[in-house]
């Protein structure tokens, strides 16, 4: 047997080994909150079927995932008057004990940085880290506002971003100290982003159907333009950068402005109010919870067209993504 049949045949007998110690999907999935039904569901994007369910508490709204995927973190929100987080183990399916936030109450906002969990909570107006291991809560940092709602946290933990709805709040850590700086938006800032350098803030306003831009190294405003978003709820900004795309609570479709000319470009509809909203890695794929509708829509982004439903309980809302484990 000459050489190339030898190296030939020790191919196709590695081949089988090579198969099965890949990864069978290197796509992550989608995490679900439903608020009707109180539960967390997994998704696979791929087939748009769900997984399996866990319970989680009454009022579910939005959800973070640890760093190592091993557990997802839900907020209960109740119109300000819970003081838990809920806790699901992803590697079981199973519901752990919550979280009691007291004396921190209504938290709504999640984020992780690191190994660390943040939270945004509205009584009193305020962001909080708390360790997971133990569910205590370390560092609060208070707002002063009346509607503290959603949060960022730098990689490094010494910048935090927070949405009042009225206002956005940045914290900055200086050795021990924390200094705070408000930027007042128009009413309704709820659903907000950063450009991928950080160096913007983009939030909706729902009240004034405008969005506002805030230069996040410098802490203050640089514009606030009309973009026909009333009852604006989330804003994202695409992985490349070109498009902020916000739902609206009130509205039937996903709104696209453009960033650079600050116009909207294209309005997709996509049911009958939306919620929460997600955007994959690649910028292939939008996810809108469309609560009245019962469903979440999948969006293409090269097409603009709204590729399908996945039905993960009745009025879905926090999205997050889970990663391969």
């Amino acid at each position: 047997m000459n050489l190339s049949r030898h190296l030939l045949l020790a191919a196709l007998l590695l081949a089988p080994t090579l198969l099965c110690t890949r990864p069978l999907s290197a796509q992550p999935n989608l995490i679900v909150i439903s608020k009707t039904d109180h539960t967390l569901a997994e998704v696979d994007p791929a087939t748009l079927k769900v997984l399996w369910t866990a319970p989680v508490g009454p009022s579910p709204h939005e959800v973070a995932i640890s760093p190592d995927n091993s557990h997802a973190y839900i907020s209960n929100f109740g119109g300000a008057s819970f003081h838990t987080i809920s806790v699901v183990d992803l590697r079981t399916h199973k519901a752990l004990p919550d979280i009691d936030t007291t004396p921190l109450v209504g938290a709504h906002g999640l984020a992780f940085a690191g190994k660390t969990l943040w939270f945004a909570a509205q009584t009193p107006g305020s962001v909080a880290s708390l360790d997971p291991a133990t569910g205590k809560i370390g560092t609060t940092l208070l707002t002063h506002q009346d509607h503290t709602h959603m949060l960022w946290v730098s990689p490094d933990q010494k910048k935090v971003v927070v949405i009042n709805v009225s206002s956005v709040t940045i914290f900055e850590k200086h050795g021990t100290t924390w200094t705070p700086t408000q930027v007042n938006v128009d009413p309704g800032s709820e659903g907000f982003d950063l450009t991928p350098d950080h160096k913007q803030i983009w939030t909706s306003n729902a009240k004034t159907g405008t969005i506002s831009v805030i230069d996040l190294p410098g802490k203050k405003l640089i514009e606030t333009f009309p973009a026909d978003v009333l009852t604006a709820n989330r804003l994202k900004i695409t992985p490349d950068g070109k498009f902020a795309l916000v739902t609206l609570l009130n509205g039937p479709d996903l709104v696209v402005v453009d960033t650079a000319t600050r116009k909207v470009v294209r309005s997709i509809p996509i049911g009958h109010g939306a919620a929460g909203l997600l955007i994959d890695a690649a910028g292939n794929h939008a996810y809108a919870s469309c609560g009245p509708d019962n469903y979440v829509a999948v969006i293409d982004l090269h097409t603009w067209k709204v590729t399908g439903h996945i039905e993960a309980g009745g009025n879905p809302d926090g999205l997050a993504w889970l990663n391969p484990r």
